[in-house]
């Protein structure tokens, strides 16, 4: 195992260091070599957490395809059908799935002959009286505008994908295939193309919620990416904007920057931008071991869970133009995501694709990592050492609840009720304790678990989480007590909210932003357009 803490020279630690800064951002977005050459594959974010208004079931979240421009036509972000797309959960406290769901995607291309993906334009748009020969006056030309993604209404969908979702319980003689899609026809929800062609996109986007029976529900296309931070000042060397800080420490909040929950002091770079998004909503007693509820300190009340990529192992191309390839039925996982700080700030650069395409139960070939986190080193020293941190090592078996073990043990505060049998090895797994409620909307926290508010990162994740501070805070040492303390417990990137307004309900993101309607707002910049209302808010300036 390759310690990233065994410098040789000058030169060679510098060169670490500013390689353990390219993933700051704290999300997937293009934090690995191999990812960021296929994007599509590309996982950006992955959350499970107890659904707001059902504490029976737990919804999960894969984002996959990062910074998707909204107005980027004429093919704009369809899922990659040679892809196989699955949210994992382990139950038994091994590191290993126990159950798997697999979402598969078909496109069909509708109007082979127009030249964009999507079209249409109020009732129809017909040929006027001097059309040329030998389209007559009176024809059709442009189809109605796109209000349905099936029957009328749909026939300005020209690439539309549908999809699959299959469950499978076990393995080997055990192993259980169940097909939730119950014989209906699943469509992905395309991009937000503009008001002329899709008019009512709100309504458009919540037909592609699906009931699959069972207390099943499922979502799947492209949506506002609900992701924040102040991408350019971290990857500036971890230049953190002096607008982030009221205490002469550029990156240190004040006490009322830390606890304003929807305000920036930064701009927030994922502004605008879409995703690509599948959700699912189940209920616990189809994740938990015994198929049970089990209350917060019940031990069985904690899944470990984690999302893949996979492409076919291998792909021949086609011989001739139009042709299609032939990939092989087996698989090779591209990338993985557990934890949203764990590959992006831990794992160094060489190792990353490694890390990505490996499983997490032999995760204890990484660990090295862990123990001495560079990053943790790095933020010591750009900050002239006033940021303390804590002597490696940073996991301890013998005491798996303190600084960085609760994210890769099953150790309390998340798993109260774990055993030493139950800790398992070391392992990249996002934890979700079902047995604790979700918080009300009135009283959730963006600083989730360390701000009190238990229903949140790292137990488990929800979309509105700052995991950047969070992760930022953890890893100089905050889960310690004796480092939970100012100015550990104020760093911060100054980006507090995203600049749309998740929903309240499943699938929770909000829709995809306009590709005719939405803007990019620059740091600088006096004003922000919200992609929906269109109203002009309030940005930073810094």
């Amino acid at each position: 195992m390759k310690n990233p803490n065994n410098h040789t020279s000058w030169p060679l630690a510098l060169c670490v260091a500013l390689a353990a800064l390219q993933p700051v951002q704290a999300a997937n977005h293009r934090e690995a070599p191999l990812t960021a050459l296929d994007t599509k594959a590309d996982i950006t974010d992955w959350y499970a957490f107890v659904s707001y208004n059902d504490p029976s079931k737990v919804t999960m979240i894969l984002n996959v395809d990062p910074l998707l421009d909204p107005s980027n036509g004429p093919n704009y972000f369809p899922f990659d059908p040679e892809v196989l797309y699955e949210m994992k959960v382990d139950n038994n406290f091994d590191a290993d799935e126990d159950i798997t769901l697999q979402f598969r995607f078909k496109t069909e291309n509708r109007l082979p002959g127009v030249f964009t993906g999507f079209v249409g334009a109020g009732t129809g748009i017909f040929a006027p009286a001097n059309s040329p020969s030998p389209v007559t006056a009176g024809s059709l030309i442009v189809p109605p505008a796109i209000t349905a993604l099936d029957g009328p209404g749909s026939e300005g969908l020209g690439l539309r994908q549908s999809y699959t979702v299959t469950l499978i319980k076990g393995k080997g003689a055990n192993r259980q295939v169940i097909d939730l899609t119950n014989q209906q026809k699943l469509y992905a929800v395309p991009s937000n193309v503009g008001p002329r062609t899709m008019p009512n996109y709100q309504n458009l986007a919540s037909q592609g919620i699906y009931d699959l029976g069972g207390g099943v529900c499922v979502f799947a296309g492209t949506v506002d990416d609900p992701f924040y931070i102040d991408l350019g000042a971290t990857f500036d060397t971890f230049n953190f904007r002096t607008g982030a800080s009221g205490v002469g420490v550029p990156g240190v909040f004040s006490e009322d920057q830390n606890v304003a929950e929807s305000k920036n002091f930064a701009p927030d770079d994922v502004s605008g931008f879409n995703v690509n998004s599948i959700a699912i909503e189940l209920p616990i007693a189809l994740l938990t071991q015994d198929g049970k509820q089990h209350s917060a300190g019940d031990a069985l009340a904690v899944i470990g869970t984690y999302a893949t990529t996979s492409r076919p192992r291998s792909k021949a191309y086609a011989d001739r133009p139009g042709g299609k390839p032939k990939l092989a039925n087996a698989y090779v996982q591209i990338q993985r995501m557990g934890n949203p700080l764990i590959n992006e700030v831990l794992i160094g650069t060489g190792d990353k694709d490694r890390f990505s395409m490996s499983e997490p139960k032999d995760d204890a070939s990484f660990a090295g990592y862990v123990l001495d986190p560079l990053l943790a080193r790095v933020v010591n020293a750009a900050y002239g050492g006033a940021v303390p941190i804590p002597t490696p090592p940073r996991v301890n078996p013998a005491n798996p609840s303190l600084d960085l073990g609760p994210l890769v043990f099953y150790a309390a505060p998340i798993c109260p009720g774990c055993s030493p049998v139950q800790r398992g090895p070391v392992a990249d797994l996002l934890r979700l304790n079902t047995g604790i409620s979700p918080t009300p909307l009135s009283a959730r926290k963006r600083m989730a678990f360390l701000a009190g508010d238990t229903a949140g990162f790292p137990n488990g994740r929800r979309v509105s989480d700052d995991v950047t501070d969070i992760a930022a805070q953890a890893v100089v040492g905050v889960l310690n007590p004796a480092f939970n303390s100012f100015p550990n417990n104020r760093v911060a990137d100054g980006v507090n909210a995203n600049d749309r307004t998740y929903q309240e309900v499943f699938p929770y993101v909000a829709f995809a932003n306009s590709g005719r309607q939405s803007r990019h707002v620059d740091p600088g910049e006096s004003g922000c357009f919200d992609a929906v209302s269109l109203a002009v808010g309030s940005c930073p300036n810094n």
